[in-house]
């Protein structure tokens, strides 16, 4: 009941996921990324544990293939599970297990993997991957244009209700979380339209926490 796709932009080092589903809130159980280590997607009758599994023994050294293979080898329930995965030089690997719902499918190429289970054909996850590949721009930019491109290849055998996009580079923190839990209308371009208000923002925030002193006005009253 979803299609997604994590990258690297190997120009900043910055990693993504995002994400799209006809259940609801699927980028907080599904979305998992960490500067300097890589992201991950973990879906299909969704164990949100092992996005961080993935995440530590990436960040320990491991590539993605290392780090699936020890995902397949201490995961419980395998078989139902899909997972996606990018580290920092850009490898991918991907799980897709039997039990996968409907029909599934995934496609990589450096830098991106793609999967989705009940997809309205097998073909999503490689438009997908063609999408983010035939972009430019930002990652979320890339990120965005790549869910498009599954949305319109096809997407879901069923309408999408949720979606989601993170961000995250260089501090411990996602720099952008953007999140569409539920619509009737397409949560993608929900997500879309909050992605062009927040892109302009992104550095600020982030230097807000870093250093208050040196951020832009807040344009409040009080503010020097």
């Amino acid at each position: 009941m979803t299609f997604s796709l994590v990258a690297r932009c190997a120009q900043t080092g910055m990693f993504g996921v995002a994400i799209s589903s006809s259940s609801p809130a699927v980028a907080a159980r599904c979305s998992h990324a960490r500067a300097h280590a890589g992201a991950v997607a973990s879906q299909n009758v969704t164990d949100p544990s092992l996005g961080p599994m993935a995440l530590d023994l990436m960040a320990a050294g491991h590539s993605a293939a290392e780090a699936m293979d020890e995902v397949r080898r201490r995961g419980a329930f395998i078989a139902y599970r899909q997972v996606l995965a990018v580290d920092g030089a850009g490898g991918t690997a991907i799980h897709s297990g039997p039990n996968a719902l409907g029909i599934w499918a995934e496609a990589q190429a450096p830098d991106v993997a793609s999967g989705g289970n009940l997809l309205a054909h097998d073909g999503v996850p490689q438009a997908i991957v063609a999408g983010f590949l035939a972009s430019g721009g930002h990652l979320g930019d890339r990120l965005i244009a790549a869910l498009r491109a599954g949305l319109q290849a096809g997407g879901e055998a069923g309408p999408v209700h949720s979606a989601g996009l993170m961000l995250v580079d260089k501090v411990a923190w996602p720099v952008a979380d953007l999140r569409c839990d539920w619509t009737e209308d397409c949560p993608i371009e929900t997500v879309a339209t909050a992605w062009e208000v927040y892109k302009p923002q992104l550095d600020a925030y982030v230097q807000r926490a870093l250093d208050p002193r040196a951020a832009p006005s807040y344009g409040v009253p009080g503010d020097m």
